[in-house]
């Protein structure tokens, strides 16, 4: 194999690592790529030989690949009916035999309806899925396709036992699921006096207390009943102020985009409710580590939920939270140990919960403790890191020496 101008160096200096390929749609700021990212900078690279493939090379978590000298090699798709399609997954299982791809690891539903089938045509000994959510954006259609596309990876990898639990119900065989949680570098979430502040930044009143909601903006998101409970506890808490973190971006046309239509919305909505002056809007930021620590509790109104990342941002953030209760927020967020879980969609309910937080310092204080404390034994990347890479070498081992396994076993 050639050397590439992205490959580490003393590389060919390293015989029998495991050559492994991640692909993923693309490296835009989103729950999934943030997990990838870091699991990249985990990963131990003189046992595995780490390069991705893409759908579309474009996105901030590009320029960290980029820094960690890993190969990126895109494989371009538009719409996937378009014949054009099925010439790009060819071109990547040529591309996978050729690298001699030895575990082929994709992504979420595009991503493994492209490399799943790739992988199987190039004989890459291990073709694992990953589904990090509970399907809600899918169709009927996609949703059955997605169950094809699971039965023929050799694994489905999961973040969270709700999503193992839902993929069951669609028919695929539990026996096939493994879960790993995700994972989280704590060691920057942690309040640092010297930090550019928030509050000075939007011109929210140094003694103000912040209510954060960190997620990227789409109404599954619940962002409508977080402005709606914003107004109940505003008229009892004349000092809290709100923040939602986050926006929708999108790829158009080569390049990222934003949906300012929903911002707009969201933006109207808020003054329509006469809380804009205590409403701060902040699209996307790459300071969030900085941001959550300076916040009094967090929020999330999720209609769906895997396993949400916002959440483990803010426990690291030894922050209290209230969320809904559905998908894995309730492996994230204990009921009364570190937070309140709520119905979905209830604003009332919601406004509720925030306000017993607030309106007990001791008792959010002890929230706060929890989250922090539950993050540090479940949630770190080292955890995340070696739980993976124990898999793959598993999966490697099985198929390797499948009898010396079976024995084991």
């Amino acid at each position: 194999m050639k050397k590439t101008e992205n490959q580490i160096p003393g590389e060919h200096q390293q015989p029998g690592r495991i050559k492994l390929l991640k692909v993923v749609t693309s490296f835009l700021s989103g729950g999934t790529e943030g997990q990838v990212d870091c699991l990249a900078k985990a990963i131990d690279r003189t046992v595995f030989d780490l390069g991705f493939a893409c759908l579309h090379k474009e996105g901030p978590f590009l320029e960290e690949l980029e820094r960690l000298n890993i190969s990126v090699k895109e494989f371009p798709i538009g719409k996937f009916s378009h014949p054009k399609t099925y010439v790009q997954q060819l071109k990547l299982a040529m591309y996978m035999k050729s690298e001699k791809v030895q575990i082929s690891h994709s992504y979420n539903f595009y991503s493994n309806l492209v490399a799943v089938p790739a992988a199987k045509m190039a004989g890459v000994p291990v073709v694992i899925a990953s589904i990090r959510d509970r399907g809600v954006y899918l169709t009927p259609m996609q949703k059955r396709v997605q169950r094809w596309t699971c039965s023929m990876a050799d694994l489905v990898l999961v973040n969270a036992e709700a999503i193992r639990d839902w993929l069951i119900d669609q028919g695929v065989p539990a026996a096939k699921i493994s879960v790993i949680k995700n994972g989280l570098d704590l060691s920057s979430y942690q309040h640092n006096d010297k930090s550019p502040s928030i509050r000075e930044e939007l011109g929210i009143e140094s003694k103000s207390r912040l209510v954060a909601m960190l997620s990227r903006l789409n109404p599954q998101k619940g962002v409508e009943e977080f402005l709606h409970a914003a107004v109940a506890v505003s008229n009892r808490h004349a000092d809290v102020n709100f923040l939602v973190v986050g926006e929708k971006l999108g790829y158009k046309d080569g390049a990222v985009t934003r949906d300012s239509e929903y911002h707009e919305h969201l933006q109207s909505l808020a003054d329509s409710l006469g809380i804009a002056g205590r409403v701060s809007f902040t699209g996307h930021r790459n300071d969030v580590s900085n941001i959550l620590p300076q916040c009094d509790l967090s929020v999330l109104p999720s209609h769906s939920e895997g396993l949400s990342n916002a959440l483990i941002e803010s426990m690291a953030a030894s922050l209290p939270i209230v969320a809904t209760d559905v998908g894995g927020n309730p492996e994230l967020v204990k009921h009364n140990v570190n937070g309140f879980l709520v119905p979905v969609q209830d604003a009332t309910a919601l406004a509720a919960a925030i306000n017993r937080i607030l309106d007990d310092p001791k008792m959010a204080a002890c929230f706060g403790f929890a989250s922090r404390q539950l993050c540090e034994e479940q949630f770190s990347t080292v955890r995340m890191a070696a739980l993976t890479q124990q898999l793959y070498k598993s999966e490697i081992q099985k198929r390797s020496h499948p009898h010396v396994v079976e024995k084991t076993n």
